[in-house]
């Protein structure tokens, strides 16, 4: 992946962070989406002295003005894009009785059609490299969790997109995969309104709802991405990868 243009949101924390630090120690040059200066501006530091080079662009991928200028700002400044990585994502729990409009629009937005919205704005770039999309989903994509429907649905929507784009633009040479991650520890579900305490009980007990006995580490995800947006992955596409310790063949407990 040396000298590859890569585009990252949702870099500044968790999978799409770690995602950054992989591509650029492989070489790449990654343009880090986010919303959090600080954290991209330490993402940033992290990877001084790598292989590769990084750059910062603060935006707010919901809005098409923004994802525009991200995109052509990339362009212009490094003439290419190479791979898609949709890793922003928020989470809200809430039943379909609970659930307010609200909450739902919010996560439909973030979750799926930011997703939509990027890979639209970069596909004619990427049909120029022959590149790739891989987009970040969820055990919750192919599974139904209760008290988590808007989260479950936006992630079925992303799964499902995956595989219709992938058929789109494989005669463009354009592939396009998904990773569907367990119990990751990141600042997700914290964001997401859980406290501290209960947050660490949650991890405790996904040990016993992932088979392997544990939850996942952001590292172990992206190099999975990293595996997917490679040359070594070259007869892949529509496929959406459960990284989950096991979780996905579980029935519900």
């Amino acid at each position: 992946m040396t000298g590859k243009v890569v585009i990252i949101t949702g870099a500044s924390s968790g999978i799409g962070r770690a995602t950054a630090v992989q591509f650029v120690k492989s070489g790449s040059t990654v343009v880090a989406v986010g919303r959090n200066e600080k954290e991209l501006n330490a993402l940033r530091d992290q990877v001084q002295g790598k292989k590769g080079t990084i750059k910062i662009h603060l935006a707010d991928i919901r809005q098409t003005t923004q994802v525009e200028r991200l995109v052509n700002d990339t362009v212009q400044g490094f003439g290419q894009i190479d791979v898609l990585v949709n890793s922003a994502g928020i989470i809200m729990n809430g039943s379909t009785e609970s659930t307010g409009l609200d909450d739902w629009d919010k996560m439909l937005d973030i979750n799926l059609r930011a997703v939509f919205l990027i890979m639209q704005k970069c596909i004619p770039h990427l049909e120029k490299t022959k590149g790739s999309i891989v987009n970040v989903s969820s055990v919750a994509g192919p599974r139904a969790f209760p008290n988590l429907v808007a989260y479950c649905v936006s992630k079925a929507g992303v799964d499902q997109l995956t595989r219709c784009a992938a058929l789109e633009l494989a005669s463009k040479g354009v592939r396009v995969n998904a990773v569907n991650p367990g119990v990751v520890v990141t600042n997700l579900h914290k964001r997401g309104g859980m406290a501290d305490e209960d947050y660490q009980n949650f991890l405790k007990n996904s040990r016993n709802t992932h088979p392997l006995g544990r939850v996942g580490d952001p590292k172990e995800v992206a190099e999975l991405i990293y595996f997917l947006a490679s040359d070594k992955a070259s007869w892949i596409t529509g496929a959406t990868y459960e990284i989950d310790g096991g979780r996905g063949q579980t029935c519900a407990r």
